[in-house]
């Protein structure tokens, strides 16, 4: 059979199904309008249950990206930053830096299930929240006798008690940053009364202020108009760092600082820890949208690029000023650029994510070494030279490259940061507010705490114990045995 007569059959075949095809479709249509007028009230009954069941759908993926990220956030908190401190003490001191972020996340969460998510995240606006999440009340589920049937409260699209995992565990790694300015010299029993009482008096009032409606929450009625702090620049990083500040210049140097090598015992720990923390810082910065959308997307780009900016731009100063770069300054470099990008996260494109992280790599390296040296405080771990440092710088340039193209804040399509308006300071001045409360609220709160601990108990430990290794002394133990 020749390709013509093929072809010309094809044709035919084609032109018979298509009539049929119409005539089944004239035949059936009235049947179909019949049908469907008939049982109206059933459409829409399955409608109904089709929205039902899409909403259902999306809170499904929304709650479960969020409980990834709340994994993930832990994850940054041990083995994070168990092994990034770990590795920068000395081996006598490595399990003393390991319990410590350990045994806080125990002690945190205690706190934070008891009264601490009420009183960071309890009504809205005002100082400090109230008694509504007390004893998680309102956040677990719960029989109700109405509908006998068992109840998850939600809002904003995920389960209330979702939320609080989240929130949770930023409260775990925030005290347990400060640790490292501290580490090596202070009573494992005094850091715990200070860790408690800085996450009620300090942690949570500060938390409130920025992310329930407080203060220093962006929207008018707040000082100087408030700030944009999408996952912790103020709330997590600089009150942090400046606590931490205060910890190492009211408990005083280490045996030997300046005068001796104080060198890092294990640099693997620390570079691994560092890996571990810019996986975890995903899910604490991008799961800080709250829900699986396209802004996570972007938030998870930015904060990927700032940290790269920061490992790249840290040792590349390494390299011009010590002619070498070494992996502590890649894996610090790193660090900072998370840093300094978290409270931008949500608020900045790309391209400027690079600069920031950029920025933060050079100007944090240059405040643990030049700065530090000059004003001469033992920071031992360098909290308040990153954390501090580069969570004011990444507040400030918020400010300066928040877009509206990332995230419409004002509702109204108005530009909001410095370039996008055309020069306008109005959020860089707002930014600059929370920073100085943030700071003298953080800074004198720790002193005051501080101080009292100190004629209550004593914050350091005693010197025999300090040249003999905290892993022996405190807890019993040796990070290594060697036959």
């Amino acid at each position: 059979m020749n390709k013509v007569v093929i072809v010309s059959r094809f044709k035919r075949l084609s032109v018979s199904f298509s009539v049929l095809c119409l005539v089944f479709a004239t035949l059936a249509a009235p049947m179909a309008w019949s049908q469907d007028t008939l049982d109206a009230s059933e459409s829409a009954a399955a409608h109904a249950e089709l929205e039902a069941g899409v909403e259902a759908a999306t809170f499904a993926a929304n709650n479960g990206f969020m409980l990834v990220c709340c994994a993930l956030v832990m994850f940054m908190t041990a083995p994070g930053l168990a092994m990034f401190y770990g590795g920068l003490v000395r081996r006598k001191n490595v399990l003393s830096v390991m319990m410590q972020c350990i045994f806080l996340m125990g002690l945190m969460t205690v706190i934070w299930a008891v009264y601490g998510y009420s009183l960071a995240f309890g009504g809205s606006g005002g100082w400090i929240g109230n008694t509504e999440y007390l004893f998680m009340n309102g956040v677990q589920r719960h029989w109700d006798e109405a509908t006998n049937s068992a109840v998850t409260p939600i809002s904003g699209g995920i389960a209330i008690q979702t939320h609080m995992l989240f929130q949770g565990m930023f409260f775990i790694i925030t005290p347990a940053l400060i640790c490292g300015a501290f580490a090596e010299r202070m009573k494992f029993s005094a850091m715990v009364v200070y860790s408690m009482l800085w996450g009620t008096f300090i942690y949570c009032p500060l938390c409130h202020w920025v992310w329930d409606g407080g203060p220093l929450s962006y929207g008018e009625g707040s000082i100087a108009g408030g700030a944009l702090d999408f996952a912790g620049g103020t709330v997590v990083h600089i009150s942090s760092g400046i606590s931490a500040l205060a910890a190492a210049v009211l408990i005083g140097p280490r045996m030997g600082f300046m005068k001796e090598p104080i060198q890092p015992h294990n640099l693997t720990y620390t570079a691994l820890g560092a890996a571990m923390l810019w996986f975890g810082w995903f899910g604490f910065n991008a799961g800080s949208e709250l829900l699986s959308d396209d802004l996570t997307s972007s938030a998870f780009a930015v904060t990927h690029f700032s940290a790269a900016a920061g490992a790249v731009a840290w040792a590349l100063t390494e390299w011009v000023v010590l002619k070498k770069p070494t992996v502590l300054g890649a894996s610090s470099g790193a660090v900072a650029g998370l840093v300094c990008i978290t409270p931008a996260a949500g608020f900045v494109q790309p391209m400027p994510a690079l600069l920031m992280g950029g920025l933060a790599g050079v100007i944090c390296y240059m405040a643990c070494s030049k700065l530090k040296h000059t004003l001469k405080y033992d920071d031992a771990l360098d909290a308040f030279g990153v954390h501090g440092i580069g969570g004011i710088l990444g507040a400030v340039l918020t400010g300066v490259f928040a877009t509206r193209a990332c995230w419409d804040v004002t509702e109204k399509g108005q530009a909001i940061g410095l370039i996008e308006s055309g020069g306008d300071p109005s959020l860089v001045i707002g930014q600059l507010a929370a920073v100085g409360v943030t700071v003298a609220f953080a800074g004198v709160g720790s002193v005051v705490l501080l101080k009292a601990i100190d004629i209550v108990m004593g914050l350091r430990v005693q010197a025999e114990s300090e040249q003999r290794g905290l892993d022996v002394t405190d807890h019993g133990e040796e990070g290594y045995m060697f036959a």
